[in-house]
């Protein structure tokens, strides 16, 4: 275009549009970055797992002692204290082969705090109405396990424990509130128990669920689609700028 159909071809644009349009480019190279970020928060940590595997397992003193947001997740670990039958959680759907269950979630006191313990899944009953018949850890015990932090999940309603029953069937963990309902102070992280522990049930995690190449996967997506919105709409005005054109 030379100057003067540059001019002319600016001043005839639908600003309002213009402004839509970067606003949903934008919108989509920042979902692009936000999920290349995610991949390499995925690398440290899958680096961090790595390192702490074969460490030797930390006492309770030892990973309070450390800072809770940036050094304790997926350190080992190995607790002695009491099962309590009747402070049983039941995390709802977790799926695994294609079947619905439960995540079974127990409160085992120490000497330095109660500390809640991801025991494994179990399949869940066919009717909603239903909750699974199992048979809750009882007793003192030595335990090893991992540490995991807690991830806020995303919940389309807030959660209402003023009639609780046990077990207790949850949407998400929320520590704090679950610290309330049973008059302990839950530590501020979850054990998930070793997959070699004898008690539990089918321990069937994994720390990592989506490998940092499928946040590159799907950051090339948001890239794509913002290249491609912005060419179509700058194919479209060009388009309907010579249209009319022609037309006068």
């Amino acid at each position: 275009m030379k100057v003067a159909k540059v001019i002319d071809y600016l001043s005839q644009l639908n600003w309002l549009l213009v402004a839509f349009t970067l606003l949903v480019f934008i919108g989509l190279i920042k979902l692009g970055f936000w999920q290349l970020s995610r991949a390499v928060e995925k690398e440290q940590r899958i680096a961090r797992i790595e390192a702490v595997q074969d460490a030797a397992y930390y006492s309770l003193t030892d990973v309070l002692s450390l800072n809770v947001q940036e050094n304790i997740n997926d350190l080992p670990l190995k607790i002695s204290g009491t099962f309590d039958e009747k402070f049983t959680f039941l995390l709802d759907n977790q799926t695994f082969n294609g079947q619905v269950g439960y995540r079974v979630l127990q409160v085992v006191s120490t000497n330095m705090g109660a500390v809640l313990v991801n025991m494994g899944w179990i399949k869940g009953n066919k009717s909603r109405y239903i909750l699974p018949n199992f048979k809750a850890e009882t007793g003192q015990h030595i335990v090893k396990g991992h540490v995991r932090l807690v991830e806020s999940g995303i919940t389309l309603a807030e959660q209402n424990y003023t009639n609780v029953t046990w077990p207790l069937r949850i949407q998400q963990i929320e520590l704090d509130k679950f610290s309330h309902i049973i008059g302990q102070k839950l530590l501020p992280f979850v054990l998930y128990l070793d997959k070699k522990e004898d008690i539990g049930f089918k321990k069937n995690w994994q720390a990592i669920v989506m490998p940092p190449e499928k946040h590159r996967g799907y950051a090339f997506q948001w890239f794509s689609l913002a290249t491609a919105w912005m060419l179509l709409m700058v194919s479209a005005s060009l388009f309907f700028y010579k249209n009319q054109n022609n037309n006068n």
